[in-house]
Order: structure tokens, then sequence, then C-alpha cells
């Protein structure tokens, strides 16, 4: 068959590929594999960026193999990747100077507060629709350029190489020929004017990075060059690129202004389309890129939690109460509801609205009979809370927003039936499942259709969208209310100052 596309979705964890056919863009093959994790400090994290590339070329080359095509069968290849997580290269080689470091890490929380007590905060969110925060890229290009040995006199003379991991991949993918990155990404590095689609001179001098070192950027649906021929058994051209956020936000087809978008997976993103005005955050949120297609940006605010899934995995890996994550479900439903814990999972700080880089995980309501079960619901129902709170902020931000009147979500733990009730309960709206929950991976394969001529335009591909589980509210007003509460104080408790 011709006329296959093939996503490519780097995440924080694994990577993994899958073919579609179009129009529809129905799954054909998934390959995935998972990667090592670095922390060599507390508050760093980081990933060998030859594990990213070693696992986006072994799963790129088996999705083709489960599917029985050639290369010579894909019309086109998307990438979505993991945001803000920076990989510096040497442009001679192709190797990086460092470990990548991971939008988690919060190795310059230090540098960022004297940025802000400098009081950039104003110029920056200004440029950029972002906050002065080490989740960002423009703070870890920094410390790169000043703690690897040659690494600044390097960049200056235009040796290196900067770019989020789409970019690294790319660069590897086209053998070194293109050193690009799209709209989406290049908004999450507080280097770039969302407003005038381009790289921010004034920017660059604050984080003190040199225009040397960075990616042209792109429409999100463009030409990114080809493949090399002997990776894949073939040239692919590469026509679509975006953050992973962005991809799902696609994905989920929120191409309409009011449409919201929760991705669960490491974290959560919550994504509101604004349409093509930028509407400038009140209290906290980000202001940023949703999609630029045919050079037009469409804006979104957006509301980031920094743990979501990664608490479920806390209960597997850390604390060994389940064997896999699915189970954390069946075992919260065991628990006591008179018992009611509170999990603030502020394992690497806290995000969006509250941006304490300091904060720390913390449990309220411990009592001598709490046991697994307990776990298992607080740390469901964390994410519940914590999206609540974006949503709050979002209406607060945007009157056009209104009453959520429906919140889509995708990602691992959007698969938990019981963590899905939960937020439909505690938001007082349904939240929509779709049939395809592999929504970053579809963005991505869509962006590479509608380049290729193969997939509709925006309204189209919407009205395609397919429902698999709508769930309903159905928690009494005064109970919702005060679980609430409940959680507002936690997190007031967890601050590391107070607010």
């Amino acid at each position: 068959m011709q006329g296959a596309i093939l996503a490519l979705d780097q995440g924080t964890t694994s990577t993994r590929a899958i073919l579609f056919r179009p129009p529809g863009l129905r799954p054909l093959a998934v390959a995935q594999e998972e990667f090592p994790q670095h922390y060599p400090a507390p508050g760093w994290v980081e990933h060998d960026a030859e594990d990213l590339w070693r696992t986006a070329l072994s799963t790129l080359r088996g999705a083709l193999a489960k599917a029985g095509l050639a290369a010579s069968d894909v019309a086109a290849l998307g990438i979505a990747n993991q945001r803000e997580t920076v990989v510096i290269w040497d442009r001679a080689t192709g190797r990086p100077i460092h470990n990548a470091i991971v939008w988690q890490d919060r190795r310059t929380a230090r540098r960022c507060a004297d940025l802000r007590h400098e009081g950039h905060g104003e110029a920056v969110s200004a440029s950029t629709g972002l906050l002065i925060d080490p989740y960002f890229s423009a703070t870890k290009i920094a410390w790169l350029l000043d703690e690897v040995e040659g690494a600044r006199a390097a960049a200056e003379a235009g040796h290196l190489a900067f770019g989020t991991v789409d970019s690294f991949l790319l660069w590897r993918l086209t053998g070194g020929r293109v050193h690009a990155t799209d709209a989406t990404n290049a908004a999450r590095t507080l280097l770039y004017d969302i407003r005038a689609g381009r790289w921010d001179p004034a920017m660059l001098a604050l984080f003190r990075v040199p225009a040397a070192l960075l990616p042209e950027v792109r429409d999100c649906a463009a030409e990114f060059g080809h493949t090399e021929p002997s990776l894949l058994g073939g040239a692919i051209p590469i026509r679509g690129i975006a953050g992973d956020q962005q991809a799902a936000t696609i994905g989920q087809a929120c191409f309409a202004p009011g449409m919201v978008k929760a991705t669960y997976g490491t974290g959560c993103f919550t994504l509101l389309n604004t349409g093509a005005q930028p509407v400038r955050s009140r209290n906290r949120l980000l202001t940023t890129i949703a999609y630029q297609l045919g050079g037009r940006r469409t804006y979104a605010l957006e509301g980031a939690i920094f743990v979501a899934g990664a608490a479920v995995q806390w209960l597997r890996d850390g604390l060994g109460l389940i064997r896999a994550a699915e189970e954390s479900g069946t075992l919260a439903a065991r628990a006591d509801p008179a018992r009611r814990l509170y999990m603030v999972p502020a394992f690497v700080g806290l995000g969006a609205p509250h941006w304490d880089a300091e904060a720390r995980g913390a449990i309220f309501g411990l009592t001598r009979d709490s046991g697994p079960a307990d776990f298992a619901r607080a740390a469901l129902e964390s994410v519940g809370y914590q999206t609540r709170d974006l949503l709050e902020a979002m209406h607060a931000d945007w009157a056009m927003a209104g009453e959520i009147p429906v919140l889509r979500v995708d990602g691992g733990l959007a698969a938990s039936d019981w963590a899905m009730r939960f937020l439909a309960d505690l938001l007082d709206a349904p939240v929509d499942r779709p049939a395809v929950r592999e929504t970053t991976a579809l963005g991505a394969a869509y962006l590479a259709g509608l380049q290729s001529g193969l997939c509709p335009e925006p309204e189209g591909f919407a009205a395609g969208w397919q429902l698999e589980r709508r769930f309903e509210p159905g928690m009494p007003p005064k109970a919702r209310e005060a679980a609430y509460a409940g959680w507002r104080d936690a997190v007031r408790r967890t601050l590391s100052s107070p607010r």
C-alpha cells in the first residue's frame, strides 16, 4: 500500500512509532520501547540522547516490520516530542556534548529566582508567554554552555547546535542536513517571541544563548527534509513536527476556540484553544502557540502539572504497592471513602498555577489504619484536583472560556475509568475519552498527512473525531466542594513559602 503515515512519538519515559492509514488515520502497527532515566543529583533529571535516538530508530523500524511495509509504502513521517528538554550537539560529529537535560529538571532554580528578583519576569512573559522557571529550555542551555568545558566558545564560533528533542532527531534522521524545529517547540524555550514569530534577540541576550546555536523555525505542517535512505530502507519525507502536547491538541481535534484537552502522561498538560489572539494569563498559566499552519498561529492557554502518571509509577516502583499501573484504579476503589488522604505530588516542585520549584511532595490525613488502597486513591485523586486548579485558572483568565462544556482526555492515565470518573465528578463536567487514545502520535500523523495532501483540512479532520466513552459527573455539590477545599488546604501547607 502506498500512502501510509508514520508517526514518531518521543516521550519522557518511552519512544513509540505508529503507522496510520489515511485519510481516517486508523492505526496499523505500533512499536514502543522504554529507556533509562538518570538522576545525577536531587531534582536533576537527564536522558542519554543516544538512547532517544536508538529507541527512535528501533521503533520506526519495528512499526514498519510489524505492518509488513517498506519505506516506499510511507508517504510521510511526523514527529511529536517531549518539550523543553535540551540537547546540544557538535555539528561536525552529531554527538551530544552532555546528557539531555529533561523538562522536569530543576537544577537552574536558583538562576531563575535571581532573574525574577532582578525584575525580568514581565519582559519575558510579554515576549514568550512563559514564566521564568527551570522547566523551560533557556536556563538549561546556559547551564550546559557554562558547565561543559569549552562549550560556550564552541557555540559562539558556530560549532555547536541546540535543539529540543524534535530538532535533534530531525538532524539525525536527515543525516545532519536539516537543523530546524516548529513553532510549538520554539515557543517553549523562553527565547521565542510568540507574537512576532521569531527568535527574540533580547531574550537571547538575557539568557546568554548565542544565536548561532538555534534551529530554523517552520510551520507544524511543512517540509522538513527526508530521512537518510540507509536508516529505514529508503528516503521518507518528514512533513510534520509538533511538541507532544500541541500534537495531542491537534489529535483531539481541538481546533475551535474554547475547546480544551488534557493529556495524562508522566505529567498532565491542559491546553485551551484561544484562537488567533494570545491571551495573557493573570493566574500564572502559560500563553503558548497551539499550532501554526500556513504561517498562521493559533494560541492556547496552558497549564502544566509535573506529576500525574508519575504518581502511579511511584506507587509501583517506589512503594511496591502495585505491580502494574492498571491496578491502581482497582486498588483505589477499595479505599474507605471516610478516610480521605491528600497527596500533593510535588516530587519535582509544583507546576501551574503555583510554580513553586522548591515545594516537595507531601501526604496529609494519615491515620494508623491508612493503607495501600488509601495511597492509590490519593494518587489518582491528586490528578483530578490539579486539573481543576488549571481549569479554574483558565476560566478566570479568559471570559470567553465560560464554563468548560467538556474536557477531552488522552494519555496513559486516561485509561483508568476510576480516575476519569473522579475527574468528571470534581469538575462537574463531562469527560470525553477518544476512540484513538494515542492522540499525540495521531496529531503528528495528521500534520504529516495534511502536508502530503492525504488528510483533510482541520474542519474535516474534526468531523471524523470519534468518542470511545463519556464520563458524566455524579458527585453531590456539597461533597465535591468539601473535597476540593481539603485539597487547596493541603497545597497551601505544601508550598515552600506562604502565598
